[in-house]
């Protein structure tokens, strides 16, 4: 690494044996292979707190340049929801009813969902995330930002996985084209709509699709070192 005439500091890693290793990736895959996409939630309220850490997981992700080109817009008030729920509502119904492709529809039929979307009102909160696709200097200019799509993708995985350690269920929620949460969330020109997150308890007894997922030998190529 060259010399930087910027400040470093010391990193100090957690030095684990190989079966603390083992046993911490085993207990991690557990915990995220039980997350599940949960469309009805429960009236129980989450403490601000939960989801302020939540937020803060999320920003601890890698970004281009270290720009962390994400605002997390979290929406707890009923009657901003019932706006947002009406709003993409209207987008859904189009994407149902002529916009999305027979196959795509195909695609979506196992796993029960439609246009109505009361999950944007029941669930506690719901966090928008927006991406920013440039800053502004101190005058007023714009200044980049650097792989935006990519940085708020892993930040947004980060957010999915720090929600499934709180015990708390989510979905990934893209209204398209996703344009109103800019004019109700009344953001700046610079951030675009990237994610909708619903966030809660599920409600008592709800029920999700029978899925599988794909094994590992189905998602992954290995290259082993060849012997000389």
């Amino acid at each position: 690494m060259t010399e930087s005439p910027f400040p470093f500091v010391p990193y100090h890693p957690v030095y684990l044996t190989e079966e603390e290793t083992l046993q911490r990736v085993r207990e991690f895959y557990q915990l995220m292979d039980k997350r599940r996409t949960v469309r009805d939630f429960a009236e129980k309220p989450v403490a601000k707190e939960v989801i302020e850490q939540l937020l803060l997981t999320a920003s601890t992700a890698p970004s281009g340049a270290h720009k962390q080109p994400w605002t997390f817009c979290v929406v707890a008030d009923p009657s901003l929801k019932k706006q947002i729920r009406a709003a993409a509502e209207k987008e859904e119904y189009d994407s149902y009813h002529g916009r999305m492709t027979p196959e795509w529809l195909e695609d979506l039929a196992p796993l029960g969902t439609d246009w109505q979307k009361p999950f944007l009102e029941t669930a506690p909160y719901l966090i928008v995330v927006f991406k920013k696709a440039y800053d502004f200097r101190p005058d007023g200019t714009k200044r980049n930002n650097y792989y935006v799509s990519e940085s708020v993708g892993i930040a947004c995985g980060f957010l999915i996985a720090a929600i499934q350690q709180a015990g708390l269920v989510t979905l990934t929620h893209t209204p398209s084209p996703m344009n109103f949460l800019t004019k109700l969330l009344k953001r700046p020109e610079n951030e675009r709509p990237f994610l909708l997150l619903p966030v809660g308890y599920p409600a008592d007894a709800v029920r999700v699709p029978d899925l599988k997922r794909k094994s590992l030998e189905e998602v992954s190529v290995w290259y082993d070192q060849k012997p000389c």
